[in-house]
């Protein structure tokens, strides 16, 4: 990927990488410095370019799907799931910037396929339209649809439904785990306190509540390995994180990565 360097204050000097100030519609609060911009496609010379030419960069990663189109059916086993909009403001009523704001991982569920084949066998996609879901951070196609933002995705990204604020009250799917995090030590063997940056990510938790299990060859579910109350040794960074309302870590994760149960 070829990558431009422009000076806001030589863009004018040089004729061969200036841009049209036409390219960029918002790129607000830039101080004249250097900036980087990947891969902008043909740059043609229009004129010389001062900071009020840039007012505010905006990456739209979403597909827009035209308003003559008024229906998305996802087809096999995806579903298309309106995204829950981001926090704007903290528990405490502080305004978050946008680039603070969490990135959304629960949505809506607007439409699902017809399923899938597992062998002679048609399984219908276990979530239906109206449920609130949880999915996996980063899965799936983002689409702005009739105005909002959406994601079209499949079942198996789906972690679980949630129909409360509280991702304790978690209904994981398939294969799904969802552990109550151990808070990490605060002292080490000999007695010294340690900092946030050095505390060692716990990887013990208990299991809160577990999915009906994974699919075999033959359509048929696997028990889980693991039981709610177990606590178990999972593997580091595996699944999702999230918050509680109490203050508590959760992961969901799948049952695979949970390594040992501890006794």
């Amino acid at each position: 990927m070829a990558t431009i360097q422009l000076s806001a204050a030589s863009a004018s000097a040089s004729a061969s990488a200036s841009v049209s100030n036409r390219s960029f519609t918002s790129f607000e609060g830039l101080r004249p410095s250097t900036l980087k911009i990947s891969s902008f496609g043909s740059l043609r010379p229009s004129g010389p370019l001062s900071s009020k030419s840039f007012c505010g960069l905006v990456v739209r990663a979403a597909t827009v799907v035209a308003p003559k189109y008024t229906k998305v059916a996802p087809l096999g086993d995806r579903v298309l799931v309106k995204i829950k909009t981001a926090e704007e403001k903290t528990q405490g009523g502080i305004l978050l910037p946008t680039a603070a704001q969490s990135k959304p991982q629960s949505g809506e569920v607007v439409a699902v396929g017809e399923g899938k084949s597992v062998g002679k066998i048609k399984l219908d996609i276990s979530v239906k339209a109206g449920s609130q879901v949880v999915y996996s951070k980063y899965a799936g196609t983002e689409l702005e649809f009739d105005g909002s933002n959406h994601l079209i995705l499949k079942e198996d990204d789906i972690v679980g439904i949630l129909e409360t604020e509280d991702v304790k009250d978690l209904k994981p799917l398939n294969d799904r785990v969802l552990i109550k995090v151990t808070e990490a030590e605060e002292k080490t063997a000999g007695g010294l306190y340690l900092t946030e940056a050095t505390k060692e990510k716990p990887s013990i938790g208990t299991v809160i509540a577990v999915g009906p299990g994974p699919l075999d060859e033959e359509g048929n579910r696997k028990p889980p390995s693991v039981a709610p109350g177990n606590t178990v040794l999972y593997s580091k960074y595996a699944g999702n994180d999230f918050k509680g309302t109490d203050g508590s870590d959760y992961v969901a994760l799948r049952a695979s990565d949970v390594m040992a149960v501890l006794s």
